[in-house]
């Protein structure tokens, strides 16, 4: 058996970005298979396609509260109400782990500043950059909210 954040780990040092490797630790979840839940989670890399802001496995974490509690009427008050609760509790938990949610901010990155992409993934990457906990961080958190069983 293997967690989600064992998966999400896995496709990040396959290569997908942050947000990729979240949501596609959960593609079953969201009844896609991997191709497709990477390919929709695409542009929502490096902080928004690459502006820095939102980190990517924030990005996951919540395109899977979306799947999970979704609401699909626009008038459900509640249903808006408690998702918005949710995924401000959920990414008030990546915080508290990571110091921040922001890409930028969790890079040490000042405002207009970035960095070369992309990166090639050596072992130097993954010991300079927070990306390998956030994404285990991330599907860590939605794991355990949610009571996602395992990977078999």
């Amino acid at each position: 058996m293997k967690t989600r954040a064992d998966k999400a780990e896995e496709l990040f040092k396959q290569g997908y970005n942050c947000c990729q490797s979240v949501f596609g630790a959960f593609c079953d979840v969201a009844g896609m298979n991997l191709n497709q839940a990477v390919r929709f989670a695409s542009a929502f890399g490096a902080g928004f396609g690459k502006l820095r802001e939102v980190c990517g496995a924030v990005s996951g974490m919540t395109l899977v509260i979306g799947c999970m509690d979704g609401y699909d009427n626009p008038a459900e008050k509640e249903g808006k109400v408690a998702l918005y609760g949710t995924t401000q509790q959920l990414i008030g938990e990546f915080k508290a782990r990571q110091g921040s949610y922001v890409c930028r901010e969790m890079l040490g990155l000042a405002p207009g500043e970035d960095l070369a992409e992309p990166a090639v993934r050596t072992d130097d990457y993954y010991a300079s950059r927070p990306c390998l906990s956030a994404v285990r961080d991330a599907a860590d958190i939605v794991q355990r909210h949610y009571g996602i069983a395992d990977i078999e």
